[in-house]
This record gives C-alpha cells, structure tokens and sequence, in this order.
C-alpha cells in the first residue's frame, strides 16, 4: 500500500518513510502543501499523512482541498495539539488526529486501523511477503529466504533488501539508498552503500545460478531475475 507524507520537517520525514518501508508500505514524502496537493491528487494513494503547519498550502487548506474531490483516508500529525485544533481538524475531513511529539508504534497503529477501515477487503487479502523469483522476504517475520534458505542478514542489509524487493525491476541511485537505509545525506567519499551492497550480494546471489541483484553503471542498483547472468563467481558492487 503506497502512503504520502507530507512533512515540512526533512529528517521527520525521512524516518516516517524509513520507519513505513520496514513495515512493508510504500512511502513517499514532499515537504510543503503545494506539492502534496498535487501529489496526493495526481498519483495514487491508499493513505495521507498530513502535517498541519506547512509551506505554501497550510494542512488545513490541502485537507479542505483534497475533502471536494478526494475521500482518501487523512491522519493528521501536528504540533497543534489543543482541543479546539483537533476538532477543527475531524471536522475538516482529517479521519485520524496524532499530535507531536509521538511514539512510532502509535502510529503505525493508526495507520494499519485507517487502512483496515478504508478498504476492509484489500487489507484482509494484502501480503506480508515479497517474492522476487525464487526469493522470498518475510517483512513481518522479519526473515529472508532464497530456494528455501535462509539468509542471514544483518537488520541493515534487511532494510537494504526490503526497499530493493519493494521497487524491482526499478534502478535505484546510492543517493536514494543512502537516504531510506541509512537515514543520510549523500557523500561522494563515503562508500557504505557499496560495501553494504556487496555484503547483501555475496548473501543473496553467490552460489545460486542467476544474480538478482545489479549495478547498473553510473545510476545506482536494481533487483530483478537475469537468466544470462550467473552469479557463481564472486559479485562485485
């Protein structure tokens, strides 16, 4: 299930999507109303998260906009926490109201219950795994199998799998890979994300007939089945 963030706060921002993805959604962020707006209007969305105070469109004018064409569930995540805020809030159209500063797990509690309440069936019928060829991820478990064996990854190379699985078939940067494991800018000098990668492929690929897992030159890495490639001899990240 894919969720919108709209946060003006980067580094909150960047670990509600950290925090999301390991669950197993999909998250994407922007950083004032204008782009959430057209954003959550544009693309598709199973769930908004909203901060009130924003850049350009305030929370409260993005809600009120979404309300006249949208009814895509809303929690809102603000610092404005009396009680006349949180009325004015529900009554807008916000279906859920967290107020800052708040605990992980609460959230994500209001998140799997708006989701269960918006669309009842596809939550009954939605995954906790991901499956890429004769890989399979276990998000929930928090376990990684290949051919039935079990790896044994390290709770960042799990991390680095999960967002890898989550968009196969998809090249994504080291700068991006950077920001969603690791919770950091990008440094030209840094090569975590190399060495991280080359750790994850020596797990996943190395023994098996074909490599999942690509670098593809001068853009960053991708996940997906290659019949030409083997992956007997040593991967290189």
């Amino acid at each position: 299930m894919k969720i919108l963030i709209v946060e003006d706060e980067k580094k909150l921002a960047q670990y509600l999507c950290q925090g999301l993805t390991q669950e197993g959604y999909q998250a994407n962020a922007v950083h004032n109303g204008i782009d959430g707006l057209h954003e959550v209007t544009t693309m598709p969305y199973d769930l908004l998260i909203l901060d009130g105070n924003l850049p350009g469109i305030d929370g409260m004018g993005v809600l009120a906009a979404l309300r006249q064409t949208h009814q895509l569930p809303v929690l809102m995540l603000t610092a404005r926490n009396s009680v006349e805020d949180r009325v004015r809030g529900l009554t807008a159209g916000a279906d859920d109201y967290l107020a800052k500063p708040f605990v992980f797990s609460e959230l994500l509690a209001r998140v799997q219950a708006l989701l269960r309440r918006s669309n009842p069936s596809r939550q009954q019928s939605s995954t906790t795994e991901y499956v890429v060829a004769d890989l399979r991820l276990d998000f929930v478990k928090r376990k990684a199998f290949r051919q039935d064996k079990r790896l044994d990854l390290s709770s960042k190379e799990f991390l680095l799998l999960t967002v890898l699985m989550q968009r196969s078939g998809e090249i994504i940067s080291r700068t991006e890979l950077a920001q969603q494991v690791w919770d950091m800018n990008f440094d030209s000098d840094t090569n975590v994300v190399e060495v991280a990668v080359r750790r994850l492929r020596l797990k996943v690929d190395e023994g098996f007939e074909s490599a999942l897992i690509h670098n593809v030159r001068g853009m960053g890495y991708v996940l997906e089945p290659r019949i030409a490639q083997s992956a007997k001899a040593t991967p290189h990240a």
